[in-house]
């Protein structure tokens, strides 16, 4: 089975007894994709919980529909915005769903749930006695050393050294450890090396819940985030046939699933994976270091199904670094104003975090390359915000030099109005299927998997189709053990 889902009776009653004294009930699928479905007693405690705050109540809030507030917020409709033709300069309407309003500011919470709910209720993880190890590039060591904490389990959070000094200093105030292995943004590889030493060294006492290759992961993005972008496009009155494309970072592959659920609903819509031109594993078979925060490379993700992926989308860190300025420094905003960006638009921009930019780079790439209309809509995602990198600025400046209305300028011409289809490869069958192949050399060579799983992935087509008739069967099982928590 994709995911584990054989039960532990003893360590099950372990997890259910820490629960119960801690006052913790679990959230199923169902109330994460519609929380008009979480009972009025969850929603009377979350009007005096902050969105940040370690409350296990903020379990609740693993949605998009969160009230946009920092503290006391109740649920409403999905939080995403539209940004404007002004800032993309394509014809197509591009909307993007918004990570902040995620408990720590970030949608991976929701993966890194996903992972560890299941282990719970099934009782292949003891939170009496294990540590849960995070292996992640930036965000998702965030979300599961959170959702650890609101569960009162043990972390370690792992992620490279690299990364923004913002997300090292948060971790320390909730991890039960941070590990900061070698090199930057593209370095996965060290982290999984420093995952097979903990394993080696601290053997039963730690589970490992590796995003990259965890078809939970997969499995929240397909059903929550998935259904999430559905809603917005059926609220708008968006016609089947405007429904044009979906383009989101290559990452752990969990967030591209939601294009998988997309394209059951729209069979013609396009998918496309981003990275970093600085690191163009998929365009190239390339490697690299870049800037890009959140997004990872130098592999594929086991979880990435790669033949439902119709392009690749390199996109240069440069230009998100220029673009992180233009959306951040005073010069930036007072420059956007002058040509007409509406005051709302212009306090969206903290929604973007630097892989949201990269994001919305594909998007436009994509809108260019298909030669969207005006009535076309492309999604992506805002994984978090701007907040988890404002030492960059600092950085910038120091590199770059002041940052003024005449860089604000070039930076608005350069790399979003004249944003072209280069480093652009819509994928045929032997395309997919090169990318595909790369995924033996790291998972059948080094981590373990076989070569028959592999060719299931490619060759099976109920493969992917399987994962989620699985989500039902995990409600059950969280509505048993909440159940047996109330006892």
């Amino acid at each position: 089975m994709l995911i584990n889902l054989e039960r532990h009776e003893d360590i099950i009653e372990k997890n259910v007894e820490r629960c119960r004294q801690k006052g913790i009930t679990l959230p199923t699928f169902r109330e994460m994709m519609d929380p008009r479905l979480i009972g009025d007693d969850v929603k009377k405690r979350l009007k005096n919980v902050g969105l940040w705050d370690v409350d296990p109540v903020n379990l609740y809030r693993i949605t998009w529909h969160n009230e946009p507030k920092e503290k006391g917020g109740l649920y409403g409709g999905v939080n995403f915005i539209e940004i404007p033709r002004t800032i993309t300069g394509t014809k197509a309407r591009i909307l993007a769903l918004v990570g902040k309003w995620f408990p720590c500011g970030v949608h991976k919470v929701g993966a890194t749930y996903a992972c560890l709910a299941p282990a719970l209720v099934t009782g292949n993880f003891d939170a009496s006695s294990q540590q849960a190890v995070w292996p992640s590039t930036g965000n998702y060591c965030r979300g599961g050393a959170y959702n650890s904490a609101l569960l009162g389990c043990d972390s370690i959070a792992i992620l490279p050294e690299d990364m923004s000094q913002e997300r090292f200093n948060w971790l320390k105030s909730v991890a039960g450890e941070v590990i900061a292995t070698p090199g930057c943004e593209s370095n996965v590889k060290e982290i999984f090396d420093k995952c097979h030493e903990l394993d080696a060294t601290r053997g039963s006492h730690i589970v490992i819940f590796n995003q990259f290759e965890q078809f939970e992961n997969y499995l929240w993005h397909y059903e929550v985030t998935g259904r999430a972008i559905l809603e917005v496009l059926e609220n708008l009155g968006i016609k089947a046939d405007n429904v044009r494309a979906y383009a989101s970072s290559t990452g752990s592959g969990g967030t591209l699933a939601a294009g998988d659920h997309l394209k059951d609903v729209y069979p013609g819509i396009r998918i496309g994976a981003g990275e970093a031109l600085q690191c163009p594993t998929l365009l190239r078979n390339g490697f690299g270091a870049h800037r890009i925060e959140g997004i990872g490379d130098k592999h594929v993700p086991w979880i990435h199904n790669v033949k439902n992926t119709d392009m690749v989308l390199s996109i240069d860190d440069q230009d998100c670094m220029d673009i992180y300025r233009l959306f951040n420094e005073p010069a930036g905003k007072d420059y956007l104003s002058s040509i007409g960006v509406k005051d709302e638009d212009i306090g969206n921009l903290e929604l973007f975090g630097i892989s949201g930019i990269g994001n919305l780079l594909s998007a436009i790439k994509m809108a260019k390359f298909y030669e969207m209309d005006e009535d076309d809509v492309v999604f992506t995602i805002l994984t978090d915000s701007s907040s988890m990198y404002t030492s960059r600025l600092a950085e910038l400046t120091q590199q770059q030099g002041p940052f003024n209305a005449m860089e604000a300028a070039k930076v608005h011409a350069a790399s979003l109005l004249h944003q072209g289809i280069d480093n652009a490869l819509e994928l045929g069958y032997y395309d997919r299927l090169r990318i595909h192949n790369l995924k033996y050399y790291t998972w059948v060579e080094q981590q373990g998997k076989t070569y028959e799983e592999l060719n299931r992935q490619w060759y099976d087509r109920n493969y992917w189709k399987e994962l989620p008739k699985l989500t039902g069967r995990i409600d059950e099982l969280i509505d048993e053990f909440n159940a047996r928590i109330a006892k």
